[in-house]
């Protein structure tokens, strides 16, 4: 049960080809990330003119990233249907839109369902990219261009919360997102024009069902050890965000709401540790470095513990950086894992990345409710200490040799 893909004019057999597609999925990780994580920088803003509770302002980040884990199965259907670039455009667009109107929302109830139809607009980058990538660039370059597209979305969530804390702080919450939603329109137009139409595959008839598919990305045994990377690791990642502002804007902090969000700078590492998982994992080896990765995503949280602010900073540097370098390998080899069926596995990667972020987050968010930072620490080092565990155990341990044609950039 394989696939038999045909290659376009649009395969990147050239270094102008291979700069597009580099662009294009750069931007895209960029406008997608940058609208979903934007509302993160404002959570106490919205609790404030709301009258929320930790909890429940947290609702406003777990809408969009549940109706995201949900919508990526149909978008990764829809791809193998009308294209995979033609779906992500179409998603960037609708996804641009919708952003601008989360800002207008006159009650909390309206902008969670706002929010959570920007989500599922935003799935098909998640749920395609990846394939898309897999299926168009040399082999050799998948990881490099991978790693840069993991980037952009270190990029966008960067921009997106620090635009959204800087403007918000100074004029409010809703000013601040429209800021990042300018701003995710523009990212989004430059993503459309660069992306070309990848391979269109052409499935063998005893598996051109596209619960058959699914199926094959569910029965390998070895992608659920990155599907379970993405659920314990982005949930741990996405908790420590969504509460790093309450915390600083409280006691014994007190620290300016617009001061805050320039501590998400510390996605700049996060950027760096992408962009350079290829050199990693061509001198260590992927299995290594994914689970060293979750080793010191636990290090990290642990560190941010004391009260001191430098040591909250070391550890959230860590924890980011950790973070990105995980994501860019598991990411990219759950999509080589299986290749009959890249668009499904890939989408149940989102799948898992996004319900991590939801489910986790609002775990996260009840236990800092109630037990404060340490609470909430208890949970992600926990979860990202068992995900390098699993990672360990589990991932395969190919050639180096393969392993470090395929790293390279």
């Amino acid at each position: 049960m394989t696939a038999v893909p045909s290659v376009p004019a649009g395969t990147p057999r050239n270094g102008r080809q291979a700069r597009r597609l580099t662009g294009a999925l750069f931007a895209g990780g960029i406008a997608t990330f940058a609208e979903l994580y934007a509302v993160q920088a404002v959570l106490p803003g919205l609790a404030a003119e709301f009258g929320l509770t930790e909890s429940q302002a947290t609702l406003a980040v777990s809408a969009a990233t549940g109706a995201l884990a949900l919508s990526v199965l149909p978008w990764a259907a829809l791809g193998d249907r009308i294209g995979r670039a033609r779906a992500m455009r179409v998603s960037a667009i609708v996804a641009a839109v919708s952003g601008l109107l989360v800002a207008l929302a006159p009650s909390f109830e309206l902008l969670l369902v706002v929010r959570a139809v920007s989500g599922a607009a935003l799935g098909a980058l998640p749920a395609l990219a990846v394939a898309h990538l897999v299926s168009s660039a040399p082999p050799a370059r998948v990881a490099g261009i991978g790693g840069l597209y993991i980037a952009g979305t270190t990029i966008g969530g960067l921009s997106g919360r620090v635009l959204t804390g800087a403007v918000g702080g100074l004029f409010g919450w809703r000013w601040g997102l429209v800021t990042t939603a300018l701003f995710v329109a523009v990212a989004a137009a430059v993503f459309a024009v660069l992306l070309e139409s990848g391979p269109r595959v052409r499935p063998r008839p005893q598996a051109a069902g596209q619960w058959s598919r699914v199926l094959l990305a569910l029965a390998d045994r070895v992608v659920w050890v990155f599907y379970a990377q993405a659920f314990l690791l982005m949930g741990a990642f996405v908790t420590v965000y969504n509460l790093l502002s309450f915390r600083l804007l409280g006691d014994p902090y007190r620290l300016p709401a617009s001061v805050v969000s320039l501590l998400f700078l510390t996605y700049l590492v996060g950027t760096v540790g992408s962009s350079g998982v290829g050199r990693l994992v061509a001198r260590l080896g992927r299995r290594r470095v994914l689970a060293g990765a979750g080793m010191t995503m636990a290090i990290g949280a642990a560190i941010t513990v004391p009260t001191p602010l430098w040591c909250v900073l070391t550890g959230l540097v860590l924890l980011t950086f950790a973070f990105f370098v995980a994501h860019a390998i598991a990411a990219t080899w759950a999509g080589e894992r299986v290749p009959a069926a890249r668009s499904q596995a890939s989408a149940v990667y989102s799948l898992a990345y996004y319900a991590g972020s939801s489910l986790v987050g609002l775990v996260g968010a009840a236990l800092y409710a109630r037990f404060g930072w340490t609470g909430s620490t208890v949970l992600v080092v926990t979860i990202t200490a068992a995900a390098a565990v699993i990672a360990l155990l589990g991932a395969p341990r190919p050639e180096r040799r393969a392993e470090r044609q395929s790293s390279l950039s």
